[in-house]
């Protein structure tokens, strides 16, 4: 598997105070067996799906605790060029690149308006070696309270082109996606009211479930809190939950579509 271009999104990890709560948590809803923890990194451990990398748990760094969340990264060439046009556009960088043994070179950046991402500069791992199967990485969309500011920064840090989604039947809504001018990479979704103002701008993953119901109740059955769905979709049926530990995240199954997948217009 080759190197992803930039921009791509390319891998997924989450920090859990509690990583055998997070593997007993994910290993039932999501099917995901484990490797050994690496000592050498801080005891990041992978998780698999049919034998593949799909994402990775590890506990926080001293000074790090704080509420679990899913962390997003997004393939580069050169991850000190990609920091710099993250400042460049005005974005702060959390962690400095730095290199992992063979593994890559990774940083960790805050956008302008708040959403956190990583950067992935591939060595020997490349990323995800399974995406759009059970367990594996689906899709991923920007949350954001401030979409003036997504909308400049994401594009010029990674090149994207912009298309609108057109909602007639849904006035509030405001969703446009981010792509590489072939399949949608991310989407962008404005966040309403309905989302409490404590909680900021962020990066929600999607992973594929064979069964989006009963991911749901294996995930409430163990702690799990349903904040959205399930719904069905034109591009699969769908819902958002939190763990047990405060991370959100989504379950779909993109073999359960309904309804006719909406336009998109191009951005000028």
């Amino acid at each position: 598997m080759a190197a992803r271009p930039e921009g791509v999104p390319c891998w997924a990890d989450a920090m859990f105070g509690d990583i055998e709560g997070a593997k007993r948590f994910y290993g039932d809803v999501l099917g995901w067996t484990f490797g050994e923890s690496s000592s050498e990194y801080g005891n990041y451990t992978q998780a698999y799906a049919g034998g593949k990398a799909v994402a990775a748990v590890v506990p926080p760094m001293p000074g790090q605790e704080g509420q679990s969340a899913w962390c997003l990264y997004f393939a580069s060439s050169d991850v000190h060029a990609t920091g710099a046009r993250i400042r460049e556009h005005g974005g702060e960088l959390l962690m400095d690149p730095m290199q992992v043994g063979d593994f890559g070179s990774m940083l960790l950046a805050r956008s302008p308006e708040g959403v956190v991402f990583g950067v992935w500069q591939a060595g020997l791992h490349e990323g995800f070696e399974a995406m759009g199967v059970p367990g594996a990485y689906a899709w991923a969309e920007i949350f954001t309270r401030d979409v003036e500011k997504s909308d400049a920064f994401f594009p010029a840090v990674f090149g994207y082109r912009a298309r609108q989604m057109e909602a007639p039947d849904e006035p509030g809504m405001d969703f446009r996606v981010f792509d590489l001018g072939e399949e949608p990479l991310i989407g962008r979704m404005k966040m309403t009211d309905d989302f409490p103002p404590e909680v900021p701008s962020y990066i929600n993953v999607y992973f594929t479930v064979a069964d989006c119901d009963d991911a749901v109740a294996k995930a409430t059955k163990l702690g799990g809190v349903l904040r959205f769905g399930p719904m069905d979709t034109p591009f699969g049926r769908f819902a958002a939950l939190s763990d047990p530990q405060g991370a959100s995240f989504s379950v779909i199954d993109v073999t359960h579509t309904q309804g006719e997948m909406p336009k998109l217009s191009a951005v000028d």
